[in-house]
């Protein structure tokens, strides 16, 4: 349990950012709070806080827009992050990269395993790292452990698309970014990316950039 005197500056850090009403700022690359991991969530902030903080992760996520967001990427280095997918892809690309609709999820001091040894690799964006996608190899299913805002246990096990998005943001909890798992070879503008890779899959970019997929 922290101390009263290290709640402090997370609490004034908080409350600086709420104070200015509309998303946050999102923190990019290069920032040292990316990389510095997180601590674990026991109440540093009081349920009103934390609840005021985590609409503003949403709206944050949803102006964007993403599909999950981590507090290191607002400035703030506790291990919180939120998810949401509406999924509004082709029906090609959902079954190719196993995309369904997520609900709106708070995350709080999660962890994954993987289930199993099967791996998929997708590009992925990150929005600290605008304007960039590069493929990332994750695992196909993980079982992911933690809380939620209101310190319920969450035991779940998630595949295709919604696991790439918990990997993705527990790896930013942990002060990694998709780069860190990333093919570089595959690094592609956001403007490559609509000419050139908008198949369900990077079959094509793989053969034609010159890097493997699992």
């Amino acid at each position: 349990m922290a101390s009263p005197s290290d709640r402090a500056p997370l609490v004034e850090r908080v409350e600086e950012l709420l104070a200015v009403d509309g998303p946050l700022p999102i923190v990019a690359a290069g920032d040292p709070v990316l990389r510095r991991g997180t601590e674990p969530y026991d109440g540093q902030l009081g349920p009103e806080l934390l609840a005021r903080f985590i609409e503003a992760l949403r709206v944050t996520m949803h102006a964007a827009p993403g599909v999950g967001l981590a507090a290191p990427q607002v400035g703030v280095p506790l291990r919180i992050a939120v998810i949401e997918d509406p999924a509004p892809v082709p029906e090609e690309v959902a079954v190719a990269r196993g995309r369904v609709p997520q609900p709106f999820r708070v995350l709080v001091n999660p962890a994954y395993e993987p289930v199993g040894p099967a791996r998929a690799a997708f590009f992925e964006g990150c929005l600290s790292v605008p304007g960039w996608q590069a493929v990332v190899a994750r695992h196909a299913e993980v079982r992911l452990r933690g809380q939620d805002e209101h310190g319920h246990a969450v035991d779940e096990l998630f595949t295709g698309w919604p696991a790439r998005i918990v990997q993705h943001e527990t790896d930013h909890l942990d002060g990694m970014l998709y780069l860190d798992r990333a093919e570089l070879r595959s690094l592609s503008s956001n403007e490559a990316m609509a000419r050139r890779w908008t198949h369900p899959t990077p079959t094509t970019a793989a053969a034609e950039l010159g890097f493997k997929l699992p």
